[in-house]
């Protein structure tokens, strides 16, 4: 019999598809989980308003972990716990954006930010959760990745090759299933998460079981104890028949 308890599933790139839907095989392994008892929570780089619909969808009654573990929120949709980037470290991020003609996003507790909003959203009352760039030129990601390491301690990651995300020191989706163990009274031994990209990183690792998936970056699948199947091959209902269900 194993012991997994809680699985902690990313949204884009792991449990959704390349349509960004929760395939029939995905979903019914997610079901068959919880009427064994295991707990299932959806961890996700994404605010939570666009995370929201696929949590209900799965009918799921459990916390969900919103922009890469800056917010959990608990089964009954009340905030549990917040991280936030101070302003002046947003202003920073902000600038390099404009010296690197890099496109940005960032996440507040009002919703997402970009480059053509930014005046009309930002003000003294603004409260951050997480900053982004994206670009298909490496070169210039690097550059900015540099120039953003130079502020000060952060969470660097990506979601995708082509991003950089920023969050609060200290603040991944690990620590947020940490706090959501805290909830259930589980050990991260008892957590399988599966993820694909640098922003699951930490979980994967913090995990008792991290699996990749098979479209996964390969820092990913190299740090993971099991590569599954892709988002394409619905992977996460292969690890759970795999790892979960008794």
């Amino acid at each position: 019999m194993n012991g997994i308890k809680l699985v902690a599933l990313d949204l884009d790139g792991t449990l959704l598809n390349e349509h960004h839907q929760v395939s029939e095989e995905n979903r019914k392994a997610i079901g068959e989980a919880r009427a064994q008892g295991v707990t299932v929570i959806v961890a996700t780089g994404r605010e939570v308003n666009s995370a929201r619909p696929y949590w209900e969808s799965l009918e799921l009654d459990s916390p969900l972990i919103a922009a890469n573990g800056s917010e959990v929120w608990d089964a009954a949709g009340r905030l549990h716990k917040r991280h936030t980037l101070n302003a002046e470290t947003v202003a920073a991020l902000y600038e390099i954006a404009a010296a690197e003609d890099c496109p940005f996003w960032g996440y507040t507790t009002e919703g997402e930010v970009k480059k053509d909003t930014w005046a009309a959203s930002v003000n003294d009352q603004t409260v951050w959760l997480k900053f982004g760039y994206f670009s298909a030129d490496q070169s210039k990601l690097e550059r900015v990745r540099e120039r953003a390491q130079t502020l000060g301690a952060m969470e660097i990651t990506n979601s995708h090759p082509s991003n950089i995300e920023i969050n609060p020191q200290g603040v991944s989706k690990a620590s947020a299933i940490r706090d959501v163990c805290g909830l259930y009274d589980l050990k991260m031994e008892q957590v399988m998460a599966v993820g694909d990209s640098l922003n699951d990183r930490a979980m994967l690792l913090a995990a008792g079981i991290g699996v990749a998936m098979g479209n996964a970056q390969e820092e990913v699948k190299r740090l993971a104890n099991a590569v599954t199947g892709s988002n394409r091959e619905h992977g996460v209902a292969q690890a759970i028949r795999r790892f979960v269900l008794k």
